[in-house]
Formats: structure tokens, C-alpha cells, sequence
């Protein structure tokens, strides 16, 4: 599967932008999707991930409550809404997506096989 992320710019802090990410590929409702971003100088970071279905979706403490992830399997794609946020949400962030059993959401890099190409966004105080 070929993963496209969009949806990044600058926003200013307490604002909202939402993420997409879409996939190609005719079995998209096989795979789990994984939402992380990578600030400079910073390790890659885990905010969010959805099971193949969408009924389940998990998330750090560092945006639990802000972030919110859906999909449209119909449509091959995925969502990320941010909401509330704050200078150190900058970063380039990534969706990545591996198949997966109905339950399951990995939460590092190395639970994910595909990966997007990362949209930046940046959040100005």
C-alpha cells in the first residue's frame, strides 16, 4: 500500500488543522494506520492510531484529549484532527500502516511496514 499525507501549514497556537492520510490499494480495510510526527533533533513520536475497522483508536498522554484520529475506509482514508495546538506540536508528521488483526494498533515505528511521506506543521506562538 502507497500512503499520502496532506493537510500540514502553519497554524497559529490554540488552532486546529486537520491531517490526511490517503492510501491506495483496494484491501485498505486490512490495515491499521499509525499517526507520528518528528520535531527536529527529536526522535520519531508515536500520537495516534486507528485498528483497520475504526472502531478503536489509542493515543499518547501528550495529545490524548487534542488529537483525534477516523478513517473512511470507503474512501482509503484516514484522519488526523488536531485540535488546542501548541508550539511544540511542530513537527513533520507521518501516517504509516501495516496489516493487521481487527484489534490491533501498534505504537512504535517498527510495528508499522508502509509509510507516508510526511506533511509539516508548524504552529506559531
Amino acid at each position: 500500500v502507497q500512503l499520502q499525507a496532506s493537510g500540514g501549514g502553519l497554524v497559529q497556537a490554540g488552532g486546529s488543522l486537520r491531517l490526511s492520510c490517503a492510501a491506495s490499494g483496494r484491501t485498505f480495510d486490512s490495515y491499521a494506520v499509525g499517526w507520528f510526527r518528528q520535531a527536529p533533533g527529536k526522535e520519531r513520536e508515536f500520537v495516534g492510531g486507528i485498528n483497520r475497522a475504526g472502531r478503536m483508536t489509542y493515543y499518547p498522554d501528550s495529545v490524548k484529549g487534542r488529537f483525534t484520529t477516523s478513517r473512511d475506509n470507503a474512501k482509503n482514508t484516514v484522519y488526523l484532527q488536531m485540535h488546542n495546538l501548541r508550539p511544540k506540536d511542530t513537527a513533520v508528521y507521518y501516517c504509516a500502516a501495516v496489516r493487521a488483526i481487527l484489534s490491533h494498533i501498534p505504537t512504535t515505528e517498527g510495528g508499522y511496514h508502509y509509510w507516508g511521506q510526511g506533511t509539516l506543521v508548524t504552529v506559531s506562538s
